[in-house]
């Protein structure tokens, strides 16, 4: 081919290009903004950490709600929890529904929360672990562990977070 017999120009596969050019800087452009905007909020690369705070989220408001049935199941990441009792030997529903009472952990029930922030912690490249921030009864701190392994919950954390 050469210059006297060139391939006609083609607007439509021109405009084409330019769109797929300046789609994909918004993509790009969005995804870092995503990425960054979660982290610098509070809740992981990406809002990774979403899903672990909705589940402390739910956690609370079924202690709010009193129904510790469901808090325990929520805990301990077992939805038929009944239907095998001897695996929670070690902390039965009674000795949990004593420590979320009369033994809780900021001394009184529980009425009201807030989670405030997460942060990915642990081993690995996304951490074994989330810790969880939960403001309780409107002035209360509480530290979460989120094991990303079985889905458990455990308090206290492994360590607590500096935040305001």
């Amino acid at each position: 081919m050469t210059l006297l017999n060139a391939p006609e120009f083609d607007s439509r596969r021109e405009a084409r290009n330019r769109y797929l050019l300046i789609g994909s800087g918004v993509l790009v452009a969005l995804l870092i903004v995503t990425g960054v905007g979660g982290f610098l909020l509070g809740h992981g690369w990406f809002f990774s950490n979403l899903p672990a705070e909705h589940r402390v989220g739910s956690f609370f408001s079924a202690l709010e709600a009193q129904d510790y049935e469901k808090a325990f199941a929520i805990y301990t990441n077992d939805r038929e929890w009944k239907q095998h009792p001897e695996r929670h030997v070690d902390y039965p529903l009674k000795r949990f529904t004593e420590d979320w009472t009369t033994a809780s952990p900021i001394g009184e029930p529980i009425h009201s929360h807030h989670i405030d922030i997460s942060k990915t912690d642990g081993t690995g490249a996304f951490g074994s672990g989330i810790i969880v921030a939960v403001r309780v009864n409107g002035n209360h701190k509480m530290f979460m562990w989120y094991e990303r392994k079985d889905g458990t919950l455990t308090e206290p954390a492994p360590h607590e977070l500096q935040y305001d």
